[in-house]
């Protein structure tokens, strides 16, 4: 860790902890398994609704904390790392705080589980589990995913197939195929971010001895799978409309098209930590708009047809 830095009032440092970025990716597979809910089967519970979004949001804030202090605790971030600032790297709070902080939040998404627990039965207490451990192992364990290659593989399944599928689950009782569609086209662009986040990182990462994809494909490659992983969720777009009438709205999501354009040419000409920084935050911009698009479309298809 270096010497501490002038600590800045504490809902600054709290902002920076929760790394707030990345809280609308744990937002829009909610938001996309109720709209599927609703239009296959009419299903309407916004209690139950609320409570999935605080979960999964608490899971989010608990598995930043975690990795914010352990990866200061690993020694993987220093002085030289090129993302936003960490809290515990800084020395703006202490490892065992943010720990705490992290045990907390994981707490709230457990306690707001148990009451969605006693609706689902056993698939989303198997989920509920699952997503905690996940939290957790990405930062803990023999094998932590953020230093492998598997960590978008785990964004599509944690932010998308599952969270979707889960939601979707909760609320009908089932789970069809144009769920799982949906579930890739909100987890397919929250990979995007993460490719773009170790891109960022790649010489930072590789000092530490970390493998993520990123690292392993290099500059080139990395470059292929972000503009697939764009491409993928656009083709999910108009798959869904196929497999499914009642979501034919979601195309309504290809507004944003030109924007994943935009951004497959922002991240091929990035050169350094303040361009990559920029295209993150725009992609997680872009997968927010276009999942809050696509529902929007398929609301008022339903409404109209």
């Amino acid at each position: 860790m270096t010497e501490p830095s002038p600590r800045p009032p504490w809902p600054v440092v709290l902002w920076h902890a929760i790394r707030p970025h990345t809280l609308p990716l744990s937002i829009s597979p909610v938001l996309a398994g109720a709209t599927v809910a609703w239009a296959e089967s009419g299903a309407s519970r916004p209690a139950v609704v609320l409570v999935a979004a605080l979960s999964a949001l608490a899971i989010q804030v608990g598995t930043n904390l975690h990795n914010d202090a352990a990866d200061t605790l690993n020694e993987t971030d220093d002085a030289d790392r090129e993302g936003p600032p960490r809290v515990t790297e800084r020395g703006w709070m202490t490892a065992g705080q943010v720990m705490l902080a992290a045990h907390a939040a994981f707490g709230l998404a457990v306690l707001g589980g148990l009451w969605l627990v006693l609706l689902g039965g056993w698939p989303i207490m198997a989920i509920g589990v699952l997503s905690v451990l996940a939290g957790y192992a990405y930062s803990a364990g023999p094998w932590p995913i953020s230093r492998g290659p598997l960590g978008e593989v785990f964004v599509i399944l944690f932010f998308g197939l599952i969270a979707v599928g889960g939601v979707v689950y909760l609320l009908t009782g089932a789970v069809s195929g144009a769920a799982a569609l949906m579930g890739l086209v909100v987890g397919l662009p929250a990979a995007a971010v993460l490719m773009v986040n170790n891109a960022r990182d790649r010489v930072g990462d590789t000092r530490a001895g970390r493998r993520t994809l990123a690292i392993r494909l290099g500059p080139r490659g990395a470059d292929r799978v972000y503009v697939a992983l764009l491409a993928a969720t656009l083709a999910g777009l108009v798959s869904l409309a196929a497999v499914d009438p009642a979501l034919r709205g979601a195309l309504l999501g290809l507004v944003f098209a030109p924007m994943a354009v935009s951004l497959a040419r922002a991240f091929a000409a990035a050169d350094g930590p303040a361009a990559f920084n920029a295209v993150l935050g725009r992609t997680a911009r872009f997968q927010l708009l276009l999942v809050a698009a696509g529902c929007a479309g398929v609301i008022v298809w339903t409404a109209v047809i």
